[in-house]
């Protein structure tokens, strides 16, 4: 008897409700958000106090999918290509030829350890072998592990470019073994179409709806955020439909669209952020319910040897290969052979040898989720201690005082900053008026105590206040050197 919708409801609200306040207690602890769903969904299902019977790979998948989709989405609207520019080719190369590098290693111990053949090895390296997009998304952009220099957006654009080199490389290796008389080389055009396509569908339809957000002038705002969800899934859609990769179009789309010029970018910005944590909560609750936690206990000691492998030699061999022809310091590359979080990419693809009914689909969906736990433990609550021991922790950034919103496109060149008037600034005891300060130049609000105003040209700075300041780029650091005092650069950590 299928229970009433009421029933599904409270309980699908109730599971997301518990593993946000988990993940509240999670942060505090160090402990990786993914970890905490899929602990709920493990809890909740047939073998923990939940009870709930799920089976359904097919359902898993397709949750995964969509859910991952969305997640690149939201993790490419909300990254500045500014950023992204600088560590392009590394982040290419360590996307595809560092995915193809870890896939093969592992393969090689899953041939020695299991007696898998080399191309069911395969398959299992190719689905272990990307970082995950929500898993370094989520980490790298908490107060807990700010990193300096280019290391975060070169992690953020490697986990999420490296899914659709790691969903080529699983279907090339199912159609291998269900094909046994093709050759590997009739996957090379694949590759070239599958990116080409995703590429093209992804930019081509993130220009169409740069264009539809600015010219319709829709009477409420919310349908905004309502069109760009429904353009996501479409933009996803349409690339798997003409044979491209849907994961890269999305991303592009996504990237495309936060660096262009549009109405309510910082609202859709928040809109698709709260969208990704539902589907990371989503994703997470259903591929713990999905897994029989008696069954990893056979899975223990070979699942150990390859996360291992893959901690250890695979994602570091890779790393360093990748990132030879790139000036690099060695502490540089530690970190990011060591940000190499597994989460539910991996998962979701393990779902693929399943429906298609590969003989080692069930030993293979259990070593995988044994090495995303294995990951998320030893990975997640160790990337803020790895960081400090390399130099390369950053300053915790503090919130923002006036809580005020401004998002500038590339081309007006503004910028908004907020500064504290420190201990021995220049700006102390003098009035705004004779600050001097470049044209173009306004301080818009002050906060001197608990108050906030807006200054007038005789209003005296005093130690400690905020001021917040509408410049233009170019004239940035020029004001920080009026109001900050002169400050002893820190001793950079060794590379």
């Amino acid at each position: 008897m299928i229970p009433a919708i009421e029933f599904i409801l409270v309980g699908a609200a109730a599971l997301i409700i518990i593993s946000i306040i988990a993940n509240k207690v999670s942060g505090r602890l160090g402990v990786p958000a993914l970890l905490i769903f899929i602990l709920v969904g493990m809890l909740a299902g047939s073998e923990g106090p939940g009870g709930i019977v799920f089976d359904n790979p097919a359902i898993a998948q397709s949750v995964g999918v969509l859910a991952l989709a969305l997640i690149l989405f939201s993790g490419g609207i909300d990254t500045r290509w500014s950023e992204v520019r600088p560590v392009l080719s590394r982040g290419i190369c360590l996307s595809t030829v560092g995915v193809l590098l870890t896939a093969f290693v592992v393969s090689v111990v899953a041939v020695l350890l299991l007696g898998f053949t080399p191309i069911e090895g395969f398959l299992l390296g190719a689905i272990v072998s990307s970082t995950d997009a929500a898993a370094v998304f989520a980490t790298l952009r908490s107060r807990r592990a700010s990193l300096k220099g280019d290391i975060r957006p070169l992690l953020e654009f490697e986990s999420a470019s490296n899914d659709p080199m790691a969903v080529f490389l699983t279907i090339g290796a199912i159609m291998l073994i269900m094909n046994p008389g093709s050759s590997i080389m009739t996957l090379v055009p694949l590759f070239v179409q599958q990116m080409a396509f995703g590429g093209i569908v992804g930019y081509g339809l993130a220009k169409v709806t740069v264009w539809l957000i600015n010219a319709l002038k829709l009477e409420y705002e919310g349908l905004y955020a309502v069109m760009t969800l429904a353009m996501a899934i479409f933009i996803y859609g349409i690339a798997v439909l003409i044979g491209g990769n849907g994961f890269l179009a999305v991303y592009i789309a996504g990237l495309v669209i936060g660096n262009s010029a549009i109405v309510h970018k910082r609202s859709l910005i928040r809109f698709h952020e709260g969208i990704a944590w539902l589907m990371q909560i989503t994703m997470f609750l259903a591929l713990g319910l999905f897994v029989f936690p008696s069954e990893l206990l056979p899975v223990l000691v070979p699942g150990l040897i390859l996360s291992l492998v893959l901690i250890f030699i695979a994602r570091p061999l890779a790393v360093y290969l990748c990132l030879m022809p790139w000036k690099m310091g060695k502490n540089e590359k530690l970190m990011v052979s060591w940000v190499g979080l597994r989460g539910a990419a991996p998962i979701v693809l393990a779902t693929f040898p399943y429906l298609a009914g590969i003989p080692q689909a069930h030993l293979i969906f259990n070593l995988v989720f044994f090495i995303v736990i294995t990951s998320a433990l030893l990975h997640g609550t160790s990337i803020p201690f790895i960081a400090r021991i390399a130099g390369l922790a950053a300053p915790l950034k503090g919130r923002s005082r006036f809580h005020m919103e401004f998002d500038p496109d590339d081309e007006s060149g503004s910028e908004l900053l907020e500064l504290v008037i420190p201990h021995q600034s220049p700006a102390i005891k003098r009035q705004i008026v004779n600050l001097g300060l470049p044209a173009g130049t306004l301080i818009i609000l002050i906060g001197k105590g608990q108050d906030q105003f807006v200054p007038r040209g005789s209003t005296v700075l005093e130690e400690n206040d905020s001021l917040l300041i509408l410049t233009t780029t170019d004239k940035a650091d020029h004001i920080r050197q009026m109001i900050l005092p002169v400050a002893v650069p820190e001793p950079e950590g060794e590379n």
